[in-house]
């Protein structure tokens, strides 16, 4: 399918719009809209501080979260590694300062290796009972996918990015 944004019969989605998400992501996104009018978009592009606080509010949740949902990196290790040296760390905003401070110090390579949020390439959606398996088939669908998870270090999110 062309880019939504450019097609007659779908108009613009000022959800969509606001996620900021790059053009494959983006498209991505609008084709699930149009299948799935109910769905709702929690995250797209993040910038670093807001990366952080996402993080930051599973870890208050989970504190192995980090290295049972991203892909081994420097990054990855990095940033559990920080929580592990920082057990006095118990509050999303303690926990998000340090992980802003892991980041500030890593290269914008290592950092895209930890998430595709930081590029626009990847957007969460609200979970929900009613339908999820419908949804779930149609994001597996989605053109440009390259990873679908429905589960991040045990909780439950979905997730859903491009390449």
């Amino acid at each position: 399918m062309a880019e939504a944004e450019n097609s007659p019969f779908q108009p613009i989605n000022d959800a969509i719009e606001a996620l900021d998400l790059a053009p494959v992501a983006k498209a991505a996104a609008y084709d699930l809209k149009r299948l799935h009018p109910g769905v709702v978009f929690t995250s797209g592009r993040r910038d670093k501080a807001g990366q952080a606080r996402a993080m930051a509010s599973n870890v208050v949740k989970n504190r192995k979260w980090i290295v049972q949902t991203y892909k081994a990196s420097e990054a990855c290790t990095a940033c559990q590694k920080w929580v592990d040296d920082h057990p006095e760390a118990t509050t999303q905003a303690q926990i998000q300062d340090g992980l802003l401070s892991v980041f500030n110090s890593l290269a914008d390579i290592q950092l895209g290796a930890l998430s595709k949020h930081l590029s626009g390439n990847a957007f969460d959606v609200q979970p929900v009972d009613q339908g999820a398996g419908a949804i779930k088939a149609s994001i597996r669908g989605l053109k440009g996918l390259d990873l679908f998870l429905d589960r991040e270090g045990g909780l439950t999110r979905w997730h859903a990015q491009f390449r």
